[in-house]
Formats: structure tokens, C-alpha cells, sequence
């Protein structure tokens, strides 16, 4: 009697090994790396473009020969800026702004994420949701009310505001705190409960679960968020534009487009130059702590 042999698996797709992978997987890394050179190629050209300007007298870019090569290169634009006291009084106030942007930012949004994440109390899944959604409303809906109030404010105390470029340590914070904020939330929520449970039963308070548990755990998360209030700050161009008039209290984008563009003159050479130079920071910092960024970004994601 001859028996039957069932496959109880169903179907099977037919895969084809080419060396330790699959075809598909093949054709999958293939069409990754097609699109990752054509994403590479749409986001360098600009930046390269403006290297390339930014070694070019004005004579030869107003030539417009061909613009992606140097005949007669010169490094005159970067010394001219380097050696601009006002060049060099933008980028010391955009310094000034952003770091004590930073330490504001930290000050309040780590305590505040901390609140919402494990002091559980009645409504802060709402504040926290609330917090975020504060970040979603656009800069040009805010400047006007925004000078209204410190108008006001300058009327009422005799304090000068504005025209001043330390007004924007208070403005630049209704940006950076929501989403740093939120942005912890996530990462606080990620740590496990057993740790701060433990930490009360050994009679820890409240802040020293915060500053001896919370912060070295979540310090990935920390480092995220710091990153995006200094990039929010060095180069944010509506508020400075318009809270700040005078030259010497300008910050880096606004006095860039400002003083290097004369009526219909455009020095594009110095005005590549200073966009490169004033882009240098930022770009040190994502090449250094890119990891720590994109791992406090995702954990906010996931968690928040």
C-alpha cells in the first residue's frame, strides 16, 4: 500500500541564493544604494555650488563662465570675513544667543519632561500632548504678537527691548522648550520604572531620582535635545529680523543677508563665504554627536 506525503507548510516561494544572499535581498541593496547616491547628489550640490562661489573673486562669478570650476581661485572672501570686526560681532552674538538659549532650554525642559513622564497627576497626558502641539504653531503667526508684548513690556518698565539682540534669549525658548520637552518625555518614558521605584524604596527624593538616575541614563536624549535648540537658535532669521535693526546687534543669518546685500548688489562671494563659515558649528557638532541624536530623536518617537 503506498502512502501519501502531505506538506503541511503550503506553499513556498522559490528563492535563489547568489552567494550568501538572496536575489531579492540583492536587488533590494542594489535600489538602496541608487537611491542613496541620488539623495547624496541633491543634497551636496548646493553646499558644494557654494564652496565653489565662495573661492571666486566677483569679476569671475559675474563672468558666468562655467560655474562648478575655479579659473583663479582665492581665499580673499574668507579673509576679508575672518578679519571683519563685523562679521566676527555677528557670530559672537549668535554664540551668545545660542548657548544661553541652550542652558535655558535644558533648565526647563528637563524638570518639566520629568513631571509629565513619572510624577503621573491628573491631566499630564494632556499637558504634555499640549506642549507639543505649542511647538506646531509657525514662527509668522507669533512675531507680531510677540513684539506687541515686549513693546509693551519696554513702554511699561523703561527696559530696552527692543533693537536689542539679548530680547531673543526670551523669545527663542517658546521654540526650543515645547519640542526639547517633548523630545525627553519620550526618552524619560523609555527608561525602565524599576529604576526609580528602587530609588524611592532607598529614600531618594524626587531630584535625586532626576539627577542621579534620570540624567546619566537618559543622557543620549539629553544630548538630542541639545542639539536641536542650538540649531533652532544659530539659525533662526525671522525673530532676529525682526526684533533687532541696528547692525552691531545682529546675529549671524540676519547680518549675513543684510550687510552683504546693497540694493540689487549681491557680493556673492562673501555672502557664500558667510553662509559656509556660519554653517561650520552646527556641522562640527552633527559629525560628532550624530548618534546620540538620531538615538534621543527615535526614543522620543516611539516613547512619546
Amino acid at each position: 500500500m503506498s502512502t501519501l506525503a502531505i506538506d503541511k507548510a503550503g506553499p513556498r516561494r522559490n528563492v535563489k541564493n547568489y552567494g550568501s544572499m538572496s536575489r531579492d535581498r540583492a536587488w533590494a541593496l542594489r535600489w538602496s544604494y541608487f537611491f542613496l547616491v541620488l539623495f547624496a547628489i541633491f543634497s551636496l550640490t548646493p553646499p558644494l555650488y557654494m564652496l565653489i562661489a565662495s573661492l571666486k573673486t566677483s569679476a569671475e562669478i559675474s563672468a558666468a563662465t562655467n560655474p562648478w570650476w575655479v579659473f583663479h581661485p582665492t581665499l580673499s572672501n574668507y579673509l576679508e570675513l575672518l578679519t571683519s570686526n563685523q562679521f566676527l560681532r555677528f557670530f559672537w552674538n549668535s554664540a551668545m544667543v545660542s548657548i544661553v538659549v541652550v542652558i535655558v532650554t535644558m533648565l526647563i525642559s528637563i524638570p518639566a519632561a520629568f513631571a509629565l513622564a513619572r510624577m503621573k497627576f491628573w491631566g499630564s497626558a494632556t499637558l504634555a500632548t499640549g506642549v507639543f502641539l505649542t511647538y506646531l504653531i509657525p514662527d509668522s503667526l507669533l512675531f507680531i504678537p510677540l513684539f506687541k508684548v515686549f513693546a509693551t513690556v519696554q513702554e511699561w518698565t523703561g527696559i530696552p527691548l527692543l533693537n536689542r539682540w539679548y530680547v531673543l534669549l526670551f523669545i527663542y525658548p517658546t521654540l526650543t522648550v515645547p519640542f526639547c520637552t517633548w523630545i525627553m518625555i519620550g526618552y524619560f518614558a523609555s527608561i525602565p520604572k524599576e529604576l526609580d521605584e528602587a530609588a524611592i524604596i532607598d529614600g531618594a527624593s524626587w531630584l535625586q531620582t532626576l539627577t542621579r538616575i534620570f540624567i546619566p541614563v537618559a543622557l543620549p536624549g539629553l544630548i538630542a535635545a541639545t542639539i536641536f535648540a542650538f540649531t533652532v537658535s544659530w539659525a533662526q532669521f525671522l525673530y532676529p529680523l525682526v526684533f533687532t535693526t541696528s547692525v552691531d546687534q545682529f546675529v549671524l543669518p540676519v547680518g549675513i543677508t543684510t550687510t552683504l546685500i546693497k540694493g540689487d548688489v549681491f557680493n556673492w562671494g562673501q555672502i557664500m563665504t558667510g553662509a559656509l563659515l556660519g554653517a561650520a558649528p552646527p556641522l562640527i557638532i552633527y559629525a560628532f554627536l550624530m548618534d546620540y541624536y538620531i538615538a534621543g530623536l527615535t526614543a522620543g518617537a516611539t516613547k512619546g
